[in-house]
């Protein structure tokens, strides 16, 4: 009989694959993306980490235009999609994301073909289509038209101008700059992992990313973010944060924002969006959330010692940026796509179907009742 081990919950330190793209170090604080520091790359285009992920190298500046032109010719999404998105319930976000995503199978030249150059393709009109689903979600949630994307802006900014209908000033493009930089990838996530799974079927690109979306949705996961702003919205004042706190623990709620599985010091990734969240707090003349927030993480390091995450100070960041707390989690999409994408691509290049056991514990040796005397 083949030995049956047991896996930690929530298979907590087990190692599955090998992979280049990312890594996590929870004692040092650093995240890796292909052998560079994440602090090193934050002052590239999100277009350049799209290209050391897919590529495995940073582009020359003729590698990048050619990029930009895929990306740029990619950005338009089918009538069909449009209004789907125009007709979808505006309170539910991220299933409109999902699905919209889900209708573009359909639009790639060929999704079924999983070679490696028809892979990295698909990639590359998903990362961009992503982006113009999420802002057509935007402008459905304000109640206005559509915009069309443009051919001469960068990612970030393009994004930004499909959201809000005017070209961002150039401080707001190089913060969702680094937001998607920041979120573009984070090893073997549960969104990420779920791709992996998905792919390893050798199912289609689509249907892998659909899937994260899916996973991303979770309040757990991506949707942490936008918990966090309803959580500073609920303190309401600084004044406000240790009493909410200690309420909070002692009902033993879920601190949102807070904790990591692998991190077990201060999130590099957070270091970054605090830093981006006191400046747009000081930019807008309204420093208040950042203050709770900056309240909020020093009472939870002296009372449970433990750091914020990545969600926490992006929300106050989105929020001093004028964006709707219910779009932050189709934003992370619109970054976390790539590192989907990347891994697709990465585990159908040396795949085996993930099968794991399960420990069954559902007893045995019942004996059927017929319906009569049950």
């Amino acid at each position: 009989m083949t030995e049956v081990i047991m896996a930690p919950k929530g298979l907590a330190g087990v190692v599955v694959e090998d992979t280049i793209l990312s890594r996590v170090d929870g004692v040092k604080g650093e995240l890796t993306y292909l052998g560079y520091n994440v602090d090193e790359l934050v002052s590239c285009s999100f277009e350049e980490i799209i290209h050391l992920f897919l590529y495995g190298s940073l582009p020359t500046r003729g590698q990048l235009e050619e990029l930009n032109a895929k990306l740029v010719a990619a950005r338009t999404i089918p009538e069909s999609v449009q209004n789907y998105v125009a007709q979808a319930p505006a309170d539910h976000p991220m299933a409109t994301l999902r699905s919209g995503i889900s209708m573009l199978s359909g639009y790639l030249t060929d999704p079924e073909d999983l070679s490696d150059a028809s892979l990295k393709d698909d990639a590359i009109a998903l990362i961009s289509k992503t982006a113009t689903v999420a802002a057509a979600i935007a402008r459905v949630r304000a109640g206005k038209p559509l915009v069309t994307p443009r051919e001469d802006l960068s990612h970030a900014a393009n994004f930004l101008y499909m959201c809000n209908g005017e070209v961002p000033e150039d401080i707001v493009t190089d913060t969702m700059n680094l937001a998607l930089i920041l979120h573009a990838d984070h090893s073997f996530n549960a969104s990420t992992f779920t791709a992996r799974v998905v792919a390893s079927t050798q199912s289609d690109m689509v249907s892998a990313i659909c899937a994260a979306v899916g996973s991303l949705k979770g309040p757990l996961h991506g949707g942490a973010n936008t918990a966090v702003m309803k959580t500073l919205m609920e303190i309401g004042e600084l004044d406000n944060v240790e009493s909410w706190l200690d309420t909070a623990l002692t009902e033993k709620r879920k601190i949102m924002g807070f904790g990591h599985r692998v991190y077990r010091v201060f999130d590099p990734r957070a270091r970054h969006l605090k830093a981006m969240s006191e400046e747009w707090g000081k930019r807008v003349g309204n420093v208040k959330w950042f203050e709770m927030s900056a309240r909020l993480e020093q009472l939870m390091l002296d009372k449970k010692n433990i750091n914020p995450n990545v969600d926490f100070y992006s929300a106050s960041t989105y929020y001093a940026m004028g964006i709707d707390p219910d779009m932050y989690t189709p934003i992370f999409a619109v970054s976390r796509v790539l590192g989907w994408s990347a891994h697709v691509v990465e585990q159908l290049s040396d795949n085996r179907i993930f099968r794991p056991k399960a420990n069954y514990v559902g007893g045995e040796g019942k004996k059927l009742v017929a319906i009569e005397d049950r």
